[in-house]
């Protein structure tokens, strides 16, 4: 693959349609990450964000549409593109009989890491996330949020270039949850390029410089958090999109239910 020249997106996503039979999951969704931005990707349940992190990181192909990698498509060199890809997803398969420490060697094996480097990286991350104490345990016997930890030091062991995070904090307690944040905070900063798929708008406020807002697998609305919020005409991000993607009346909702709650017996 050529190097990534001025301008040009590490991560572009062009006219992307995904159909299912009959059904079509995501039609003409485009848009680009570069080097140093976290883009946010959110959306009701069904409205197309596991169809796009399936196609972005090259589990499924696209009806019609293009996934580009500094210019060029996955699909022409996909081997090194999942080289420069780390990868969060949404429900991790892991090894259960492994211990954390055997499946994150089986990882760098597979990744062609030196030994003394997986190593030395290994150890410095399971410390940070508080799993060195844990890291000859086997895997079936980790909570959920310690299967989670192990799957993100996984996806950011070979130091790629691009992350693809698909809902990274589920299961995490408090304080892993902040680590990671600052996490990809930094990296981000460093220069990494970051997408991010999440339904919980408050993880998509705090972490991401761009946001793409799905409805019914359609992009409704696309731009720089800061644009965004301005274009809500002082509307809070949440009331936005509960707007734009015509979610319920949270308000008068939740006001029926407290109702119901306090009702006198008949």
């Amino acid at each position: 693959m050529r190097m990534a020249s001025e301008g040009i997106p590490l991560l572009e996503v062009r006219d992307l349609t995904k159909k299912y039979s009959a059904v079509t999951a995501v039609r003409n969704v485009s848009f680009a990450i570069r080097a140093g931005e976290t883009l946010g990707v959110l959306g009701p349940n069904g409205a197309g964000k596991s169809t796009i992190v399936k196609t972005v990181t090259g589990l499924i192909d696209p009806t019609t549409g293009k996934v580009l990698f500094r210019g060029q498509p996955i699909s022409d060199a996909m081997t090194e593109y999942k080289r420069r890809m780390g990868y969060v997803p949404e429900q991790p398969d892991l090894y259960g009989f492994l211990t954390g420490w055997e499946y994150l060697e089986l990882v760098a094996t597979m990744r062609g890491i030196e030994a003394r480097r997986f190593r030395e990286k290994a150890a410095a991350m399971l410390e940070g996330f508080t799993l060195y104490p844990h890291r000859d345990g086997l895997i079936a016997g980790y909570s959920k949020g310690m299967r989670q930890r192990i799957v993100v030091i996984a996806a950011l062991l070979d130091d790629p270039d691009l992350l693809v995070l698909d809902e990274p904090f589920s299961g995490l307690d408090v304080a892993s949850a902040a680590v990671l944040r600052r996490v990809i905070g930094m990296l981000a900063a460093a220069g990494k390029g970051v997408f991010f798929s999440s339904p919980v708008l408050e993880q998509v406020d705090q972490l991401c410089t761009h946001l793409v807002l799905l409805k019914r697998g359609a992009v409704v609305a696309a731009g720089a958090m800061d644009e965004m919020r301005a274009g809500f005409g002082g509307m809070s991000l949440e009331a936005g999109f509960m707007q734009l993607t015509e979610q319920v009346d949270a308000g008068r909702i939740a006001g029926e239910i407290v109702a119901a709650v306090g009702a006198p017996s008949r």
